[in-house]
């Protein structure tokens, strides 16, 4: 769902086309307006003629399409004690839409469409339901390796880490690590050479030595000087 549309769906839930052939009515604005009058919060408003394009193709004539709104993220389980404690709206995101089709033009009155809203409502606290039990059984399973991790590097050497099970890669979703360990390399999965980890082990010792460590989506923008070299590992 492109983010135009997305951003249209989250303004008005239920969107209603009657008739795709229909002829679009022209407005005409006062001229000492200084703005384009927009009508995108507006169910009377025309459909793109690309959709209507699609309509056309799939031998839909009328449609109804619903939208199915939930949740979005965690709100902060740490806020400031020195602040009001104020309720803040929780943030929604589109998670995805119900789509009615007719082959004949149909109107559906309002009343049924307001019912047809008030049940995606419904179903929408439902998604949200699954999705918190959802992130609720992750962070379990987090936690859980994240204890026996730490429980192997208090009774093992660090290198228990990347040789046992579970090991980093259990806990950080990613395609590769590496452990640089008294001078030594150790690997998992998709990683740079030794030589390569060396080099960015100089680079954090220089740059970031006194930080608690360095997270990045991409080495170059960090400011890592031979990124190029590694091409896609990291």
């Amino acid at each position: 769902i492109h983010q135009a549309d997305r951003f249209l769906f989250m303004k008005n839930k239920v969107r209603m086309i009657c008739d795709c052939y229909a002829k679009p009515v022209k407005v005409y604005q006062d001229e000492r307006l200084s703005f384009d009058l927009t009508l995108c919060g507006s169910t009377l408003r025309a459909p793109h003629s690309c959709h209507l394009q699609y309509m056309k193709n799939m031998g839909s004539v009328a449609s109804l399409v619903m939208a199915v709104v939930v949740n979005e993220g965690e709100e902060d389980d740490n806020p400031d004690p020195n602040q009001e404690q104020l309720a803040q709206p929780k943030r929604k995101r589109l998670w995805g839409l119900v789509v009615c089709h007719n082959t004949t033009p149909r109107f559906v009155p309002f009343p049924l469409r307001y019912a047809c809203e008030f049940l995606m409502q419904v179903f929408a606290i439902h998604v949200n339901n699954e999705l918190e039990l959802e992130n609720q059984i992750r962070e379990k399973n987090i936690l859980r390796t994240q204890t026996l991790l730490c429980d192997m590097l208090l009774r093992d050497s660090p290198l228990s880490i990347v040789s046992r099970s579970p090991n980093i890669m259990d806990l950080v979703k990613c395609d590769g690590a590496a452990l640089l360990y008294q001078n030594k390399v150790y690997t998992l999965g998709a990683a740079p050479t030794e030589s390569q980890i060396h080099e960015i082990n100089r680079w954090l010792s220089e740059y970031h030595m006194d930080s608690t460590g360095l997270s990045t989506d991409s080495l170059h923008d960090a400011g890592y000087p031979l990124s190029l070299s590694l091409d896609d590992i990291v």
